[in-house]
This record gives C-alpha cells, structure tokens and sequence, in this order.
C-alpha cells in the first residue's frame, strides 16, 4: 500500500488518482477533510504531528511526503522520519523543491530523508504552473494579472506531470538513491502566462508588473518570510540552472512535459 499526504492538493489529488489508476492500494492523508475517489481510505494528519500518521501507515511500505511552507521553512523533518522507520516503511518519496538544490532553501529536509535509512527518491520541481491561480480573482473581475518580473523565464511545471513522475517513482524501487530535477518544457514568463491564459479565454487580459516590495507585501499574507524572500530570488534573479530546462519529466514519463499554455486550457475554468 502507498500511502500520498497532501491527498487533496494540486499533487496530491492527481497522485492518488494516477495511483489508482495503475491498480495500487492507497490512503490519502491530508489535513482537512477534501475528496478522493471511491474505494481510497482517507486519514487526517498533519506533519506537524508525526504521530497522527501512525493510523494511516499500518500496511504501507511507501510514502510520499509532501511538506507545507512551514515545514520546509523548519526545515526539520526528522521525526516524521522516525515516525516511517518506526511503523515499517521501506520506501520514501519525497517533495522537495530545485531551491535546495540550488542552495535557494535550506537542505535539511532532503538530508533528513536521505539519512533515514529507508530506500528514497527526492523531487526537485521548479516553480508550477498552478501558481497561476493567485491570478485567478482578478482575471475573473477585471481581466488583470499583477505579478513582478514581468519578462523574466523560468520553465516551471504542471502539478500533474510531478503527480506522474511521483507515481512512476513511488511503485518502483529502482529509483531509489535519486534525485530528479522536475521542470516544464520551456521557460515562460509572467507576460506569456498572461498571454496564454487570454488564449485559453479568448479574451485580453492586461499584464500590470509589481514592484519587489508590492509582491513581497502580498505574499508575506500566506508564506513564511524565509520562503518568500527565496521565490523572489528565483522569480527576479534566477540562476542559469533555474532557467535551464530539465529532462527528468520526458525522460520518466516517456513523453513530452505539459507546457503552460496547456494547463491554462485545462484550468480555463478557474478564470472565467
């Protein structure tokens, strides 16, 4: 049995289903109640709390960990670690971010998981598609995205192709030992979101760039400071290796990563 926290999010959902599609038992672990599909066992938890996980482990030998803003700026996941060795996990998935990698974040998640002991495979995704979705309200009401760096490439990736790679990884203990760099297939820029996200909708949407401190201000509302001030690293001066596009998606999932304009179509609901 795999056990997927974070069940009910933009990974996690998509995980769980890709799982059940491909004949695995799975619990979905999640902090508030949300839905799975029929016949996947749904156990509230929360990291914070390694402990509440315990119901949700008995009869797995896989996790994947999915960890919250708070959590990763903590950057201490020892005792949910513990909490896997204790109850007999063998194998460990986790979500981490390109920021480690690039010495953007703290490495102390990823160094808890690769000191466990337990067979694991890291995720390193850049920034997503669905980070879009902060635009949602505004191109709805006044067809404006207000975002900073206006004309500054990153190749982020749709949450769907990290829930494909997750479920590749998670029913195969080949993978173990590695680390996978998760990017889109091309870099894009906050205009050209906004540019196929008017596509998607087949109406303008005008693109207004904020300054650093506007951006910071807002996304201070729900990230930790530590988290913020790294994102803007990257959104504003990324590295050539943020900029650079990976080919661990293609090369896992043996076809083309989903570019922006894709999820845009998908997601066109979100904005109409």
């Amino acid at each position: 049995m795999i056990v997927v926290t974070g069940a009910t999010g933009n990974v996690g959902r998509p995980l769980v289903a890709a799982l059940v599609e491909a004949g695995e038992e799975v619990t979905a672990v999640s902090r508030r109640d949300g839905e799975v599909p029929a016949g996947v066992r749904h156990v509230l938890a929360d990291l914070s709390d390694p402990q509440s996980l315990v119901p949700a482990l008995d009869g797995a030998d896989a996790v994947f960990l999915l960890t919250s803003a708070d959590l990763i700026a903590a950057g201490d996941l020892d005792k949910v670690v513990s909490v896997l060795r204790d109850n007999d996990i063998r194998r460990v998935v986790l979500l981490s971010s390109q920021g480690v990698g690039t010495g953007r974040h703290a490495p102390g998640l990823e160094e808890s998981v690769i000191r466990s002991g337990l067979d694991w495979t890291i995720l390193q995704p850049g920034g997503f598609h669905s980070n879009a979705m902060q635009w949602a309200e505004p191109v709805r009401t006044h067809r404006t995205v207000m975002a900073p760096f206006g004309d500054v490439a990153i190749p982020t990736v749709d949450p769907a192709d990290i829930a494909d790679v997750a479920a590749v990884v998670l029913r195969s203990s080949e993978h173990a030992g590695k680390t996978y760099v998760l990017t889109g297939p091309a870099a894009i820029t906050p205009r050209q979101q906004t540019a196929a996200i008017a596509d998607a909708l087949g109406e303008p949407v005008r693109f207004v760039e904020q300054t650093h401190a506007e951006a910071k201000e807002i996304m201070l509302r729900f990230m930790p400071e530590v988290v913020v001030d790294s994102t803007l690293g990257v959104l504003g001066s990324p590295s050539p290796e943020e900029q650079r596009v990976n080919q661990d998606v293609p090369s896992l999932l043996g076809r083309p990563a989903r570019g922006f304009a894709d999820w845009a179509a998908r997601n066109v609901v979100a904005f109409t």
